[in-house]
């Protein structure tokens, strides 16, 4: 059950999801980055002197985190499925590309995110019907 200390909390990720570099960083990965190679995003995820580079940890780092507060019970997780998917949306488009990397070194992509679709039903429902919008096959 939700309480005001969660709905405080939902509206202040909201405000840090405001901030201009973030803004404009969310915009890259959602609307501006579709790579179609392994290579392209590793152009992006791998070169920490491109401004591409930034926009990427920044936004991963900020869904992780948000995840990570629904998954340590300091916010209700139902609250925050309510508004908040981008986190899913980012997990659909990129997880494949990172699923041999996975495998290799053990280390998940978005674990937290991940964790969460696991865990919840409305967000299992968004992932899977973002997948048909930004999966795989419909990168193609």
């Amino acid at each position: 059950m939700a309480t005001p200390a969660d709905a405080e909390l939902v509206l202040r990720l909201y405000e840090l999801r405001r901030e201009e570099t973030l803004r404009q960083a969310r915009k890259f990965l959602v609307f501006d980055f579709h790579p179609k190679s392994l290579e392209e995003l590793r152009a992006v995820t791998r070169d920490i002197a491109a401004p591409e580079n930034v926009y990427w940890r920044q936004v991963l780092s900020y869904w992780e985190m948000a995840a990570s507060l629904v998954l340590r019970g300091a916010l209700d997780a139902e609250l925050f499925l309510d508004s908040n998917g981008e986190g899913i949306v980012l997990y659909a488009k990129f997880h494949h590309w990172h699923a041999d990397t996975e495998k290799q070194t053990g280390n998940p992509f978005m674990k937290n995110t991940a964790t969460l679709i696991e865990t919840h039903p409305s967000a299992k429902t968004r992932y899977e019907a973002m997948l048909k919008m930004f999966g795989p096959e419909a990168q193609k």
